[in-house]
């Protein structure tokens, strides 16, 4: 082997740190030396000259064959220890090189002490493995940024056998081998690492190559400069492996995990769409919608997916910007086609690697372009929203120009995902469904919105809950009662959901029934009360349930003849007044206990409301939804300043309503909330007349004569002989079975009331008479002649009243005689 291509001491790589080169001739004697025998030995150059190397070494070697008939014709390694001057063994690795025989000089020794050598050693030997495996890629640039080595085959990088150096004289650019943006954005990274020396360390890309720019390829690189011993930058390092498998692995691991976490966790349809497209976008896609069936957005089947049916756009992504113009947009409607549809309604999904292409092959058509191929999309992933056996609507996905199309392989991984979408979709969909059932049940269990009547202009509102389980038993009613007076309710249920709004279906009915009896508040709250222990008593038994215990219930009488208002309160806050002149309170009334609880009386409360004064009957949940804070008086004074403002502010007492709810309210409430608000009236001047009698007979044919006359007075003369018929029999009955004295009065309202009044406390009973009966027709006669008739109690006795429907007098029938 020729010594000159083993000469490491002229190796650029070969260590310097106490290396020496030594020149013996046949005898062994030091011809020449390197000045660095000074570090290996102790002594200078000049002082080893003309000393036989065997005196500077223990143990034998090459060098000591006599005359140099047996010297080695090969290298030779060899492992001694070299005496240092300072007595200090040194061990030294050497190689021992023949050098050409006819000269004097015929050894070359190239002596390095062993820790060094092995380091050299395992440089080279590093530099020689990454050089030749191929399971690590490794590339080299100059300063310029062209590929001038690598220890991979350049047929891998799409170039010819011949290599990169082939590509031109100095090497090849990024942009010949791979895609243009892949390329700058490794070139622009590179271009950093030669210009601050900072190191690049694990740095995941893209690195498609041109001969198949389709095909996703992620490296994982880290890089470094190099620099020549000048430390002149010389160019960079990079080394390389590729990670396509595992990123996308984690990529879709990640985009599970997010699913995960981040869908179903609201019950709003339009909430879990728009986090499906953040989820996708752009991790997977460039652009993503959500179309859902409109009935789907109702709460209702989605039924038959086919051609004609209703989608809606209820969410958008897009990673470049706003949604593309040209398409369909959000909140807009779109119906599915024929096509589409059968391709979707198997629960399949639609892979278009090409967009170009199949818009090629339809037919032009401005409908389905809106459709199918927004702004530059290039490749498209279409997968139906399918559950329960059912697809609730789609899920649109497009890559634009620039990225990697759609492949077979994306496709699991949208199916996974949009399979968890339509589960989230489908329970808010059944959400909506039962949130609407409550809803409708418990509006449906509530009096119309307004009222118009003779004693009070009314208004209720009610917010339910933002959830089916905070809709509950708030309610309230307006019941028109006897003699223009009306009675107004508010009640609320404990609980929630479907079992407290059949509870307040319940009470309120129980009211409405207790109300026909005309009892004053703190009687009827007392009967309620007993209902609702009763309740829940039967409730306990049966299954152990609560049943209604809990609920609160406030009732209100107004009389517009008399401005007497009486109320009593069952657990339930009072009513906010605002007085004619502008003057808001609260109304001083001490709540009772809740009903079903027992043992305390209620006491009631009584007030003069002048006409125009307003009420306000609220539940507990529009204080604990407020904006006032923890605190209850806060709390009472926002409301009260809500309902003032909205009383000065003028409008009916739906408009008060509204903005008495929207000013205290600061948010969507968690329980249903409830206000009534009554604007309470007075009957005109001249609608009542009065008149009081003793208990004799004769009074019976006065009283006929001062009734005809008024009724003469008003304008109502063909009522006449009716209304005289009904006071004869009820002046007749109180003179006979009560005695003094006795009241007689005529309210003209939207019907014609006629009340007898006597301090008996004795109730009358319709029935009917026998042939042979001389009496007994009385009552039955004034059931035939009033539109309505009743009986209530007063602090003095009862009266007895009637109601004519004005202008139609009834026909009376001969058998009652």
């Amino acid at each position: 082997m020729n010594p000159t291509t083993h000469h490491h001491a002229a190796d650029p790589g070969f260590p310097r740190s106490g290396a020496a080169a030594f020149v013996l001739d046949g005898r062994g004697v030091v011809l020449q030396c390197t000045a660095s025998v000074l570090d290996l030995v102790g002594f200078p150059a000049r002082e080893v000259q003309g000393r036989r190397m065997a005196d500077l070494v223990t143990g034998p070697g090459p060098w000591d064959r006599a005359d140099g008939d047996d010297l080695p014709r090969e290298p030779v390694e060899v492992r001694t220890t070299v005496r240092h001057r300072d007595g200090l063994p040194v061990e030294v690795s050497a190689e021992v090189l023949p050098l050409p025989p006819g000269g004097e000089a015929r050894l070359l020794v190239c002596a390095v002490p062993a820790a060094a050598g092995r380091r050299w050693s395992e440089d080279q030997a590093l530099i020689r493995a990454l050089v030749t495996q191929s399971r690590i890629g490794l590339l080299v640039v100059d300063t310029d940024l062209l590929v001038t080595r690598t220890n991979l085959d350049p047929g891998l990088f799409g170039l010819s056998a011949e290599g990169l150096a082939a590509r031109s004289p100095r090497g090849a650019r990024f942009s010949e081998i791979l895609v243009p943006e892949d390329a700058a954005a490794i070139e622009e990274r590179l271009g950093r690492v030669l210009e601050t020396g900072e190191p690049l360390i694990d740095w995941e890309h893209s690195a498609r190559r041109l001969s198949a720019p389709g095909q996703e390829r992620i490296l994982s690189s880290s890089a470094f400069r190099l620099e020549d011993p000048q430390g002149r930058v010389v160019g960079a390092a990079t080394v390389f492996t590729e990670i396509t498998e595992q990123y996308t692995a984690r990529r879709r691991l990640a985009l599970l995990h997010a699913a995960a976490g981040r869908l179903g966790q609201t019950l709003d349809a339009t909430r879990n769409a728009e986090e499906l497209t953040g989820i996708l976008v752009p991790d997977l896609a460039d652009l993503a919608c959500v179309d859902l069936v409109e009935t789907v957005l109702h709460g209702q089947e989605p039924g038959s997916f086919g051609s004609g049916t209703v989608l809606r756009r209820i969410a958008v992504a897009s990673a470049g910007g706003p949604w593309p113009e040209g398409t369909h947009q959000r909140g807009e409607a779109l119906r599915v086609r024929e096509m589409e549809s059968e391709a979707l309604r198997d629960g399949q999904a639609v892979l278009v690697p090409d967009l170009e292409s199949l818009q090629d092959r339809l037919d032009p058509d401005p409908e389905r372009s809106r459709l199918l191929f927004p702004g530059a999309a290039a490749s498209a992933l279409i997968v139906p929203l399918h559950a329960r056996g059912r697809v609730l609507g789609v899920l649109g996905l497009w890559r634009e120009d620039g990225r990697v199309p759609f492949t077979p392989n994306d496709v699991p991984l949208a199916e996974e995902i949009a399979s968890r979408a339509a589960l989230s979709v489908e329970n808010a969909r059944r959400y909506t469904s039962e949130l609407r059932t409550v809803e409708t049940l418990q509006r449906s269990l509530l009096p119309p919105a307004g009222a118009e009547l003779s004693a009070a202009e009314t208004a209720g509102t009610y917010v339910p809950a933002g959830t089916a389980a905070g809709v509950g038993g708030s309610w309230y009613d307006v019941i028109q009662l006897s003699s223009t007076r009306v009675a107004f309710v508010i009640g609320d249920v404990a609980g929630h959901g479907l079992s407290a709004t059949a509870t307040m279906g319940r009470l309120r009915t129980a009211v409405q029934t207790l109300a026909d009896l005309d009892l004053p508040p703190e009687e009827l709250l007392t009967h309620l009360d007993d209902l609702v222990i009763r309740l829940a008593y039967t409730e306990q038994s049966s299954d152990g349930g609560s049943g209604v215990v809990g609920a609160t219930c406030l009732y209100c009488v107004y009389d517009p003849i008399t401005g007497r208002c009486v109320m009593a309160s069952a657990g339930h806050p009072p009513p906010v007044l605002t007085s004619p002149e502008g003057h808001t309170r609260c109304v001083d009334l001490r709540p009772g206990p809740a009903l079903g609880e027992g043992g305390m009386p209620f006491e009631p409360v009584e007030l003069h409301l002048g006409p125009g004064s307003v009420l306000g009957f609220y539940t507990n949940e529009l204080l604990a939804h407020s904006g006032g804070g923890g605190d209850v008086q806060d709390q009472l004074r926002l409301l009260r300043d809500g309902m003032d403002a909205a009383v000065a502010a003028g409008g009916s007492p739906a408009d008060i309503g509204r903005a008495t709810v929207d000013h205290v309210l600061s948010e969507a409430p968690a329980d249903d909330v409830a206000l009534l608000v009554a604007r309470v009236k007075a009957l005109p001047e001249g609608a009542t007349v009065a008149w009081r009698f003793t208990a004799d007979p004769t009074v019976v044919g006065q009283a006929r004569e001062l009734v005809t006359a008024q009724l003469a007075r008003w304008g109502l003369e063909e009522m006449a002989f009716t209304t005289e018929l009904i006071v004869s029999e009820l002046v007749t009955n109180a003179i006979r079975y009560a005695g003094p004295p006795i009241g007689l009065r005529l309210i003209r309202d939207k019907t014609l009331i006629c009340e007898v009044s006597d301090p008996s406390q004795t109730q009358p009973h319709l029935r009917r008479a026998r042939l042979t009966d001389e009496g007994g027709r009385g009552l039955f006669l004034i059931a035939q002649l009033a539109r309505r008739w009743g009986s209530r109690y007063t602090p003095s006795g009862k009266t007895i009243w009637t109601e004519q429907v004005v202008g139609a007098p009834p026909e009376i029938p001969l058998n009652i005689f």
